[in-house]
């Protein structure tokens, strides 16, 4: 399909391409002749035949080329010339053979000097003609070719952000049926009834998004509400999660699942190493156009010295490189301790709209 596509697009280039040539052709042409005295109504019919031939010419050898168009270059160019020296004694002959039916039933001599001069110009114009043909074809195999080479980067693009999003998940499954194992150990059935049926709504959704496809900020936080419900199940007595969300953000175009892994990374380092109670704040606002999205958590004064240095684990990372395929320089991630008991991990993406 995509080949049938771009013949048909080569052929359309062609027939447009001879139009503007041949018509540039006639205009000089007639031109010229006006300056040595050749009135250019009166020869405008023979030359209308003459340069309609000359264009038959042109479109076989623009055929021959396409046929061959997988020798080398300097072939190509040989191929041009001898084609060329072919037919532009066709193209005298019938230049002259337009004269005698022009001047019938007067005799007409044979001007060599003339038809000397008639045998260059028609050789310039025939592969003058072959020189542009063999240009459009290497600007089509080139189009195609940066078509092709998009699409193999797009696939591979779409293979390593899927590879990426996936990483995350068997650590947070390892944990979540740790969890689940935990509580029917202690007896409490129902809470691990609850919580198998939230994992294995996150889970079907997850699989079956496109890490490609952008989602809007309000869909994303309702999947995260899967999570989260989880992660209650788990943490009910110490985990407050609260979101300030802006109302034009909720339309806003963000990665799929790019919100899981800051999420999780509060949880783990936040609610996970604490005592007490931790709260955790989502926040999303545009600033001009961009949209500014943090997830920010309290952090316990005795988590461990690595959690509390700035740098950044598997899943920040993961964030970190899917932001980088997907805006290049236009995504910027950060993550880091804010003061002595927070931790703010904070995503700046260009503002699209759903």
């Amino acid at each position: 399909m995509r080949e049938t596509k771009g013949f048909d697009g080569l052929v359309r280039a062609t027939l447009q391409l001879s139009l503007i040539y041949w018509t540039c052709m006639f205009v000089a042409d007639s031109i010229l002749g006006y300056f040595i005295n050749i009135d250019p109504l009166q020869s405008a019919p023979l030359k209308f035949v003459l340069f309609g031939a000359g264009a038959l010419m042109t479109f076989g050898m623009s055929l021959l080329l396409f046929r061959l168009r997988g020798l080398e270059f300097p072939s190509k160019a040989i191929l041009s010339f001898l084609m060329t020296a072919a037919l532009a004694p066709l193209f005298v002959a019938i230049d002259f053979l337009n004269y005698l039916i022009c001047e019938y039933p007067e005799p007409v001599s044979f001007d060599p000097v003339y038809s000397g001069y008639m045998l260059i110009e028609g050789a310039s114009m025939l592969f003058g003609w072959s020189c542009l043909f063999i240009a459009l074809l290497y600007c089509f195999e080139v189009r195609d070719r940066e078509r092709r080479l998009a699409a193999v980067r797009e696939e591979a693009l779409a293979a390593q952000m899927q590879a990426l999003r996936y990483q995350v998940n068997p650590h947070f499954l390892f944990n979540t049926l740790n969890s689940i194992a935990g509580l029917i150990e202690e007896g409490a059935a129902s809470r691990a009834e609850r919580m198998l049926m939230s994992l294995s709504n996150f889970m079907r959704t997850t699989l079956s998004l496109d890490p490609m496809h952008d989602v809007p900020l309000g869909d994303e936080l309702g999947l995260q509400e899967e999570y989260l419900a989880i992660e209650r199940e788990r943490f009910s007595d110490r985990m407050s999660f609260r979101v300030e969300l802006a109302e034009e953000a909720r339309d806003a175009l963000v990665p799929s699942l790019i919100l899981q892994p800051l999420i999780e990374n509060a949880i783990k380092h936040g609610v996970g190493v604490a005592t007490g109670p931790v709260d955790i704040t989502l926040r999303a606002a545009r600033e001009g156009e961009r949209l500014h999205i943090s997830v920010e958590n309290s952090m316990a004064a005795e988590a461990a010295p690595a959690v509390r240095r700035p740098g950044m684990g598997v899943g920040l990372r993961n964030v970190a490189e899917r932001l980088r395929l997907r805006f290049q320089d236009n995504g910027r991630f950060s993550s880091g301790p804010v003061g002595a008991d927070r931790y703010r991990a904070v995503i700046d993406l260009p503002w699209r709209c759903a």
